[in-house]
């Protein structure tokens, strides 16, 4: 795939968040729309797990990271931000495949919420019962 652009954002998906990220050659500087990834997703243990990616592929000081999150709340957007990491880092070099994907980070996780039913108050909560 040498004709695409080098630059051209990497998508990834989680519940409803959509995280688009590029990935550049630099420091290891990494920005979730244009603020720190701590003061956006607010807990480190999202941030772990969003740039997850860069530590099992050693890689977290060869890139700057920028990414655009839209849609869902911070654990979404941090699974979003994790499979498009990963994406990325495949389209820079292919020989991390293998080991993102014994990680399972190149699998999108195809966990949505469930329906409200009718009937019910939620998807699966039921309206209390009454004998009498």
């Amino acid at each position: 795939m040498a004709t695409e652009t080098p630059n051209k954002p990497r998508t990834g998906r989680r519940k409803e968040a959509v995280a688009r990220v590029r990935l550049m050659p630099g420091a290891g500087k990494h920005l979730v729309n244009d603020r720190t990834p701590l003061e956006y997703l607010k807990r480190a243990t999202l941030v772990q797990a969003a740039f997850h990616a860069l530590t099992v592929a050693n890689a977290a000081g060869k890139y700057n990271v920028v990414a655009r999150v839209s849609g869902g709340g911070l654990t979404g957007q941090s699974g979003a931000l994790r499979l498009a990491v990963a994406r990325a880092l495949v389209r820079e070099d292919e020989s991390l495949r293998g080991v993102l994907g014994r990680e399972g980070l190149l699998t999108r996780d195809p966990r949505m919420k469930e329906r409200k039913k009718y009937g019910q108050p939620g998807a699966r909560k039921r309206f209390q019962f009454s004998k009498r």
